[in-house]
């Protein structure tokens, strides 16, 4: 490898700029090749509870708690930047794009389908290939529903439940409801 997991997760939490080529975009690809491996195994067969759980902390490369549900098909172009919380659930067909760092806390529901990106291209052409990134936070009990995608960024408060196939560009306030293209406010949820 071209430098630690732990040196990984501290460049992409730091807001530097990630350049193609350089020794953090090399480590991506690192990182891709492991987590190919991995998903392949965890998407191409039937596993137990206790073999998928075993498959998702080698993917993840750290503990997760039992409490965490997982129904394949699962994807992730990185794997090693994500946390779990307890009881957090992911439905099939998700996709995590987490070298900038996904958190999701306790009791999380993830809906089918749903899109984690936490990386942007550069937008000048001539240097396309570049990155940036910024983490994903989805807040203890929130509920995503399907086909929804949770951009760069993002922090989606406790409570919230963000609406099947929205897109969210910006924060989403404790105790709401967001949906739509790009995702507004529907309503506060009282507790």
């Amino acid at each position: 490898m071209f430098m630690t997991v732990q040196e990984f997760r501290e460049y992409m939490a730091s807001g530097k700029p990630i350049d193609a080529n350089s020794p953090v975009h090399k480590m991506f690809h690192e990182l891709s090749q492991e987590a190919l491996r991995i998903t392949a195994e965890i998407n191409g067969k039937y596993h137990t509870p206790d073999e998928l759980h075993a498959l998702l902390e080698q993917l993840l490369g750290k503990e997760v708690p039992k409490s965490v549900g997982l129904f394949p098909p699962f994807h992730t172009d990185c794997g090693k930047n994500t946390v779990l919380g307890e009881g957090v659930f992911i439905n099939m067909g998700c996709k995590f794009q987490d070298q900038g760092g996904i958190t999701i806390d306790e009791g999380a529901l993830i809906g089918h389908n749903v899109v984690l990106a936490t990386l942007n291209h550069y937008m000048d052409p001539a240097h396309r290939g570049g990155m940036t990134a910024a983490s994903i936070h989805i807040g203890k009990n929130v509920w995503i529903g399907a086909n929804a995608t949770v951009l760069a960024g993002v922090t989606v408060g406790d409570g919230a439940i963000v609406a099947a196939g929205a897109v969210v560009t910006n924060d989403v306030e404790p105790n709401t409801i967001v949906g739509g293209v790009p995702a507004k406010l529907i309503k506060r949820i009282e507790v």
